[in-house]
């Protein structure tokens, strides 16, 4: 059984060796066996600047007390050394977090006391833990969004760490986002191939030709097929041909297939206006007349031609996938599936997916405009948009805080970023102060609310902060999924 935590969470549990306390209530105990010490050893997602970030973390209150903290990456993973107990972190918001930080961002008062804010950060901590709103959000349609932006899917390969080597952890298809996130990323892959147009390579074929022969004859199945059964007007020939009938497009015929039948069977993740009809509608009929019988050991033995960098990732994928299901059909539907250790980091993808939007709102401007990662003096600003005599610093805040110090010294380092010399130096060169503007996750669980990131609209209607001089926030929302 797995511990299930939402993001930005505390979990107690305490260490017994009593089997019976553990089997009966097994989401706050951890079994141990005398004279056993249980060892937990978060895996490390990446590491920037000298600074490790870790998947989960870890708190020994006691010699049998522990307190695991979620952070901000969602996934599963082994959360013992034995590996007898996993844990997840599930991709959901608390309301209460989004509200604080509004409520705290939109307070300006001066002369405010040490105790206010002590009282202030209370508040907010308790309603918090007491909080029953939270907003599950739907990853996959966010990545969705993220791979339909060549511009964007490209800084998308580090968004997901995957342990193959590990042992597997059986969970529930309705926990699985790994495979959900392999499909989205190969059908982008597949649709950029489609789109410059299917590689053509020289294959070979056999055939029992009438009344001709063609390249090679192979003696062996004519004698079989032809000279036994007194068919002395055919021949077996085995020839070359160029076109695209061969190896490499086969194999991506063959994930494609396992594709269309996972989002047919799985209604979650794959919602109609995720696109993703339209994306197996746009790739079907260059493979209608590719075969998709294949010898895995082929593949394994492929070697990439450089001029075709998709095929390359798409082919990784591609084997990843046909991994998850033992090669086998019909595991895209079964209830219960093992997955090896996997983590997805979700500030990175609410950038991603904030870019996304920036540029789908606003066709007339392109990346070059909204300087995605724009380093300076070891920072990286998230984005910094130029446009038509307007400068504006951005900052894409997945990680919202609710104490009153955080929530500031986070609207501070914004505004520091403004007045960097690089910043101001960068094209267009203006003499107003820059603008600083944090974005943050605003879900709104309506169907008929849509985002509008147009650049005039989102500088007419974001909310000043009170307290700072030229700094800005605005919400945005997130695709959620619906909880039955």
């Amino acid at each position: 059984m797995g511990i299930i935590l939402k993001e930005h969470t505390s979990h107690k549990l305490t260490i017994t060796e009593k089997k019976s306390l553990f089997d009966l209530e097994r989401k706050k105990y951890l079994f141990s066996l005398p004279n056993y010490t249980v060892e937990i050893l978060p895996r490390t997602f990446k590491e920037e600047r000298g600074k490790k970030y870790l998947c989960f973390k870890k708190h020994h209150i006691s010699e049998k007390e522990i307190t695991l903290y979620s952070d901000y990456f969602v996934g599963v993973d082994w959360l013992t050394k034995d590996k007898s107990r996993y844990i997840q972190v599930e991709p959901k918001l608390n309301d209460k977090v989004i509200k604080s930080f509004e409520k705290v961002s939109d307070f300006n008062d001066e002369n405010i006391s040490e105790q206010e804010i002590q009282l202030l950060n209370e508040k907010a901590k308790k309603d918090i833990e007491t909080s029953s709103k939270e907003y599950e959000v739907d990853v996959i349609g966010m990545l969705i969004q993220i791979m339909s932006r060549s511009e964007v899917s490209k800084h998308a390969n580090n968004l997901l760490l995957i342990d193959w080597k590990d042992k597997e952890i059986e969970i529930t298809q309705k926990q699985d986002l790994l495979t959900p996130f392999l499909v989205v990323k190969f059908l982008n892959l597949l649709r950029d191939i489609v789109r410059k147009g299917l590689k053509k390579s020289y294959y070979k074929e056999q055939k029992n030709l009438s009344n001709r022969v063609k390249g090679k004859i192979l003696v062996g199945q004519q004698i079989k097929q032809n000279i036994f059964k007194n068919r002395l007007t055919h021949t077996v020939c085995e020839y070359q041909i160029f076109g695209e009938d061969f190896l490499e497009n086969r194999f991506l015929n063959k994930v494609f297939i396992f594709c269309t039948n996972y989002v047919e069977n799985n209604h979650m993740y794959f919602k109609e206006n995720n696109d993703i009809s339209w994306l197996i509608n746009y790739i079907r009929p260059s493979f209608e007349h590719i075969g998709s019988e294949i010898s895995i050991q082929e593949i394994k033995n492929y070697r990439h031609n450089p001029f075709f960098k998709e095929y390359k990732e798409a082919i990784n994928i591609g084997q990843q996938i046909l991994k998850r299901f033992s090669y086998n059909m019909t595991k895209t539907t079964e209830e219960k599936i093992s997955t090896p250790p996997f983590w997805i980091d979700m500030p990175k993808m609410f950038e991603l997916y904030v870019y996304a939007q920036l540029l789908k709102d606003n066709p007339d401007l392109n990346a070059d405009n909204f300087n995605y990662q724009f380093s300076t003096n070891g920072n990286a600003l998230d984005f910094l948009i130029c446009s038509d005599g307007k400068k504006i610093v951005v900052d894409a805040k997945y990680k919202l805080k609710y104490n009153y110090g955080q929530i500031h010294e986070d609207i501070r380092q914004v505004a520091g970023y403004a007045r960097l010399n690089k910043v101001r130096n960068q094209y267009p060169q203006i003499n107003e102060e820059i603008e600083c503007l944090i974005i943050y996750p605003k879900p709104i669980d309506s169907d008929d609310y849509k985002n509008n990131f147009k650049l005039e609209n989102i500088i007419n209607t974001y909310n000043p902060i009170d307290a700072y001089h030229n700094v800005f926030k605005i919400g945005i929302s997130l695709p959620l999924l619906k909880t039955v």
